[in-house]
C-alpha cells in the first residue's frame, strides 16, 4: 500500500510558501504588455494592459494604460499569453539510468521530496497548470500546493494509472517470481483490471483516493519493463466500463496509446484524449475527428527516449529497442495529425525528461509543421477544453489571472517560449524581470 504523504510533512520540510489565500488578497496589478496573444482566436494583438485583482483578470484594455489603484508592471518588449498548461507530466519522478532500481530502493517519501523541486521548476517555466497522468505523489503534491505550503502549478492528478495484467502500468512488471509470490497479483485497487467489474472498481478506487482525472494504458509502453510497446491491452467493453464509470464522478479519461488497435478501442470506448499516439494512421485520425477525441503528442518524450536509447546502460535491455523504435516516430505522427485536422493539445510526458524543459515541446511542434499560434493555443485554450474548464486558457475579464510573458514575439521565434521572464498564477507574481520591478509604481 502506498504511503500517504501529508501536506504538513511537506510544510515542515520546506517551510510555508505563498498561501492560497494570498490569491484573494493579491495586490491589484496592471501588466503593460507590448503584445498580447489572443488564445481564443489564435492571433497576436498589439499593446494591451491587463488589470488583475483578487486572483482574477478584472479588465483587459487596449494600449498601455495607467490604472489608478494598481501597481504597474512594465513588460516592454514582451508578449503576454495565458498561463500554459502541460497535459501530460509525472511530477513524482524524473528519468535517469538509476530510475528502475530506485523503484525498489526508495520510498514514496523520497519521491515526494523530489517532487517539490520539480513542481517549482515547472511553474517557473511558465506552466501554471498541469495534468499529472500517473503517480501517487501527485495527489498529495496537489494538495500541498493548493494549501499554499509549496510553490507549483495547479494540478489535475490521475493518481494510479489503470492497466491490465502485464500492461504498461502493472506495478509488478519486472519483479522476480519470489517478489511476485510475496506481493500477490495486483488488482483493481492497485490499478490492474481484467474484467468489466474490475474496471469499474478501479475507477471508484481512484475516486476514493481523490483523483481528478482517470488514465488508462490502452497499449504497451516504452519505458515499462515489458516486451511490447504497442500491443492493445483493453477491450472496447473494458474501456467503456472505465469511461462510463468515470462519467459518474465527473471524470475525463486520458488513454496512453502507441499502437493502432489499442487507440481504436480507446477512441471507440469514449476516452477524451489519446496520449503519444505513435502508430496513429489515417483510419484512427478520422475516427478521432468523428468522435471529437483530442490528441496529446508528447514529442519531447519521444525524442528524449530515442536519444537516450543510444547510450549503453541508460535503459534496461528490454526497454532500449522500444525507446529507439517508437520514440523517433512521434514527431512525424504529430505532423500528420495536424494536417489531417485532428484536435491537438499540449503535453510533454515530462518526468521522462528533466522537469522545467517543458517549453521545448513548442519548438518540436513548430518543427513538425504546426504553426506557432496553434502550438500556443494547444497549451492554453485547447488545454482548457481538454480539462473541461472555462475559467482559464484565455486572457479575458473574469478568468483566472494566470499570465506568462516572454521577450520578443513567439509567433516569429518560438524559442522565446524557453525564455520566460514573467509568471503569474492566480494573481500572484512568481517571476518578474528586474526592469519591470524597477518600473513598478
Amino acid at each position: 500500500m502506498a504511503i500517504r504523504i501529508s501536506a504538513p510533512l511537506l510544510a515542515i520540510a520546506f517551510g510555508a510558501a505563498t498561501p492560497l489565500a494570498q490569491a484573494a488578497t493579491a495586490e491589484p496589478l496592471a501588466l503593460r504588455c507590448e503584445r498580447l496573444f489572443d488564445a481564443r482566436a489564435g492571433r497576436m494583438l498589439g499593446p494591451h494592459t491587463i488589470v488583475t485583482r483578487d486572483g482574477r483578470i478584472a479588465e483587459v484594455r487596449a494600449g498601455l494604460a495607467d490604472v489608478p489603484g494598481t501597481r504597474a508592471i512594465d513588460l516592454a518588449g514582451h508578449t503576454c499569453t495565458p498561463g500554459w498548461t502541460d497535459l501530460h507530466v509525472h511530477l513524482g519522478s524524473e528519468s535517469s539510468p538509476s530510475s528502475y532500481e530506485e523503484e525498489f530502493r526508495l520510498d514514496d517519501v523520497d519521491f515526494a521530496f523530489r517532487s517539490v523541486g520539480y513542481a517549482k521548476k515547472t511553474l517557473m517555466a511558465g506552466f501554471t497548470s498541469v495534468r499529472d497522468l500517473g503517480g501517487n505523489v501527485a495527489l498529495h503534491l496537489r494538495d500541498a500546493i493548493n494549501q499554499g505550503l509549496i510553490d507549483g502549478p495547479r494540478i489535475w492528478a490521475a493518481g494510479t494509472s489503470i492497466a491490465t495484467t502485464g500492461g504498461h502500468a502493472d506495478p509488478t512488471n519486472g519483479y522476480n517470481s519470489v517478489l511476485q509470490h510475496l506481493i500477490g497479483p495486483p488488482g483493481p485497487t492497485d490499478g490492474v483490471v481484467n474484467s468489466l467489474d474490475d474496471a469499474r472498481q478501479a475507477v471508484r478506487q481512484r475516486y476514493k483516493e481523490g483523483s481528478d482525472v482517470i488514465k488508462i494504458t490502452a497499449t504497451g509502453g516504452v519505458l515499462s519493463y515489458a516486451k511490447s510497446g504497442d500491443a492493445p491491452q483493453f477491450t472496447v467493453e473494458e474501456v467503456k466500463a472505465v469511461v462510463d464509470t468515470a462519467k459518474d464522478y465527473g471524470y475525463r479519461v486520458a488513454a496512453h496509446a502507441h499502437g493502432k488497435e489499442g487507440m481504436k478501442r480507446a477512441v471507440l470506448g469514449g476516452v477524451t484524449s489519446i496520449e503519444h499516439g505513435t502508430y496513429m494512421d489515417n483510419e484512427v485520425m478520422d475516427l478521432m475527428k468523428q468522435k471529437g477525441t483530442w490528441y496529446v503528442p508528447t514529442i519531447y518524450a519521444g525524442r528524449f527516449v530515442a536519444e537516450k536509447a543510444k547510450i549503453d546502460g541508460y535503459f534496461p535491455a528490454v526497454v532500449r529497442p522500444k525507446a529507439e523504435r517508437i520514440g523517433a516516430l512521434i514527431q512525424q505522427t504529430a505532423a500528420n495529425a495536424y494536417k489531417r485536422g485532428v484536435k491537438i493539445a499540449f503535453g510533454t510526458d515530462m518526468g521522462v525528461g528533466p522537469h522545467g524543459d517543458n517549453a521545448r515541446e513548442f519548438g518540436y511542434m513548430v518543427a513538425a509543421g504546426i504553426p506557432a499560434a496553434y502550438a500556443l493555443q494547444a497549451a492554453t485554450f485547447h488545454a482548457a477544453q481538454v480539462l473541461g474548464v472555462d475559467d482559464q486558457g484565455v486572457v479575458e475579464a473574469g478568468k483566472r489571472a494566470d499570465i506568462v510573458a516572454v521577450p520578443g514575439d513567439p509567433l516569429q521565434d518560438i524559442s522565446t517560449t524557453s525564455k520566460v521572464d514573467f509568471v503569474m498564477k492566480d494573481g500572484v507574481v512568481y517571476r518578474e524581470p528586474a526592469a519591470a520591478r524597477a518600473a513598478g509604481t
